[in-house]
Parts: C-alpha cells; sequence; structure tokens
C-alpha cells in the first residue's frame, strides 16, 4: 500500500466509508445489455475469441450487445475473420470471482481473450500486490486451461473522473485505479501473449452511461476499435496459428 493510499485512509477513512455507501444507495442499478453472448459471425480466417469480466465487459450502460463492447468489437474483426465467439462476464465480479467462474468452466480453446476485470477490487481492500497477483493468476488460467494464444487486457477506466462518484472518494479510487494500472502494465510488458489496451476512455459529456459510471456507447466504440486493432496487430496472419 503507497504511503498516499495510507495516509488517505487515516485522515479520511470514515469519510470514504460514509461517501460509498452513499454513492451504492443513490447510483442506479442498471441492467446488463440484452442480447446473446455467443454467436459466429464474418468470413475469412477461424478467430476464437473469449470476452470476459465485469459490468463493463456484460455491457452495462447499453440497451444491447450491438451497442455495448462484445457487439461493436465483434462487428469490427468480422470484417476480416470468421469470429467464433463467447461472452463469460456479469455485474459484481472482482479478480477472485472470475477466477472462480473460470474454474467452472470446462476447458475449450480460444485464440484471443479480452479481458475487463478490476473496477470492483479497486472499490475492495485487494493491495496492488495481491491485485497483480490476481491478474498473473487469471493469465495462466486462460493459457493453460483454454489455450489462449493472445490477452489483450483493458487498463482500469481514469475514476477519478467518474461524475457518479464525490471528492475526495474520487481522488482515492482514482489514485488506487492508476496504481493498479502502472502495476499492470509492468505485468504486461513481461508477460508473453500479452497486450494492454492504450485507449484513454475518458467519460466525455454524453458518453458514458446515466449512472455516471459505466460506458455508453460512445466509449464501447472506442474501446472495440482499440481492441480490434491490438487483435489485427498481433494475428492478422493466422489466428488460430500464429498468435
Amino acid at each position: 500500500m503507497s504511503k498516499t493510499e495510507t495516509l488517505a485512509k487515516i485522515m479520511l477513512g470514515p469519510l470514504l466509508l460514509m461517501q460509498g455507501a452513499y454513492t451504492r444507495r443513490i447510483t442506479p442499478k442498471l441492467p446488463e445489455a440484452e442480447g446473446e453472448r455467443e454467436g459466429l459471425a464474418g468470413q475469412g480466417q477461424a478467430l476464437r475469441l473469449l470476452i470476459l469480466g465485469d459490468s463493463a465487459a456484460a455491457g452495462v450502460g447499453a440497451l444491447s450487445q450491438t451497442d455495448a463492447l462484445s457487439g461493436q468489437l465483434v462487428s469490427r474483426l468480422a470484417k476480416a475473420y470468421q469470429v467464433c465467439w463467447k461472452l463469460w462476464a456479469q455485474s459484481g465480479l472482482d479478480s477472485q470471482a472470475l477466477l472462480d467462474r473460470l474454474d467452472q468452466h470446462a476447458p475449450e480453446p480460444f485464440d484471443v481473450a479480452l479481458l475487463s476485470i478490476g473496477v470492483n477490487d479497486v472499490t475492495g481492500m485487494l493491495t496492488a500486490d495481491q491485485w497483480i497477483a490476481r491478474q498473473q493468476q487469471l493469465m495462466k488460467v486462460l493459457v493453460d486451461k483454454f489455450s489462449v494464444r493472445l490477452i489483450v487486457i483493458s487498463p482500469l477506466p481514469p475514476m477519478h473522473l467518474f461524475p457518479a462518484l464525490p471528492q475526495p472518494l474520487r481522488w482515492y479510487l482514482g489514485n488506487r485505479a492508476a496504481r493498479f494500472n502502472q502495476r499492470l502494465a509492468e505485468l504486461a510488458q513481461r508477460t508473453d501473449r500479452c497486450t494492454l489496451l492504450t485507449t484513454r476512455l475518458a467519460p466525455v459529456a454524453g458518453a458514458m452511461a446515466r449512472d455516471g459510471f459505466h460506458p455508453g456507447p460512445a466509449i464501447y466504440s472506442l474501446w472495440a476499435e482499440d481492441a480490434a486493432q491490438a487483435i489485427a496487430r498481433h494475428g492478422a496472419k493466422s489466428p488460430s496459428d500464429t498468435l
């Protein structure tokens, strides 16, 4: 735990807890996007795609999966590949809960996994070391159990800009998210079969969901474009053989 975070907990702990409870109580509970969570799209070289994670991966903030991350990513990839895709995501999951879910799934091969997890870890009690250890576990499971050839990691969003969060809670969670992202970048750089997305998904006016916490379709579009380009860079020749 950083000195800044330790000091903030000492000085602001009761206020942060109160603001956290208040924010959870007043923030609208938006549903996950409706629609299919697996399918086949496009023509060309076969690409087996897994999208997994928390509420953002599940499309909260979009009405349908077509406008969420999964639909927008698949539609882009389908221009060059025959995409066999699945979405394993649920609101409220943290990294440990996602590991538990993966443990319940039977082994199944994928070429690419797009991972979106961590906001619920930031708002929880994990230290940066504990969080990175769970990311390493997730990567190992994806490679060893699901034969993933490329793991595309989504960084934590800029929580210091989330309009749903009051100050100083916004600053505190934003500081944790930034520190987690720094460690995540270091992990991705030293890990084979792994790439970290770089798009800055800043919550500009009109681009977020009405809860002020989740992406809206415009942000999902930017996210999907970044992921599609990363997948193309790493697997343009033959995803099933060269990733």
